[in-house]
């Protein structure tokens, strides 16, 4: 989350600042997304190949990846001045992840399908930040990051609505048997 917190800062501040200041940012901003995925990925990994899991680390693996999407997106939307879109992108993302574990919850395997997921809204912002860096050469300002967390609505709207439909088809097959 705190990796998250500094990619949300920095999406922010880029948003507020110009010239190379900017482009530092949003490269640290594209930085820190890959930073919490990698975190996130380690975590994992200590916990399950390490046999260090706990009974609260179900909770643990899933709250702290909803904290960082609001974190990113949000920042990300404040930075090019439409907060309303970047927590629209991160209502969407919950949303995925919030269809996911209600299937999981219902018994239906964990569907991690896209095309919006989380490892490609992470890969998605992580490039319109790393293109952004660079807007500068033909005079852009936020018309890359803004695609961006406009492919993510649209992305990640599609994500929840295809893991819903594939969760009630399990749900009817299943139950029908």
């Amino acid at each position: 989350m705190v990796m998250a917190a500094l990619a949300g800062a920095a999406f922010w501040v880029g948003g507020e600042s110009s010239g190379g200041a900017r482009s530092l940012l949003l490269i640290a901003a594209a930085a820190f997304c890959q930073l919490r995925l990698l975190c996130n990925l380690l975590d994992g990994m200590v916990a399950v190949e390490g046999g260090k899991g706990e009974a609260d680390g179900p909770f643990w693996n899933e709250f702290p990846d909803r904290v960082a999407d609001v974190m990113i997106l949000a920042g990300l939307g404040c930075g090019i001045g439409m907060p309303a879109l970047g927590w629209a992108a991160a209502a969407f993302a919950l949303m995925t992840a919030y269809v996911r574990e209600l299937g999981r919850a219902n018994g239906a395997p964990s569907d991690f399908s896209g095309p919006m997921a989380k490892q490609h809204r992470m890969a998605l912002v992580t490039a319109a930040a790393l293109l952004s860096s660079v807007e500068f050469l033909w005079n852009g300002d936020g018309q890359i990051l803004m695609l961006a967390l406009w492919i993510i609505v649209i992305g990640a709207g599609l994500t929840a609505l295809r893991r819903a439909y594939r969760q009630i088809g399990w749900l009817r097959s299943n139950r029908a048997s």
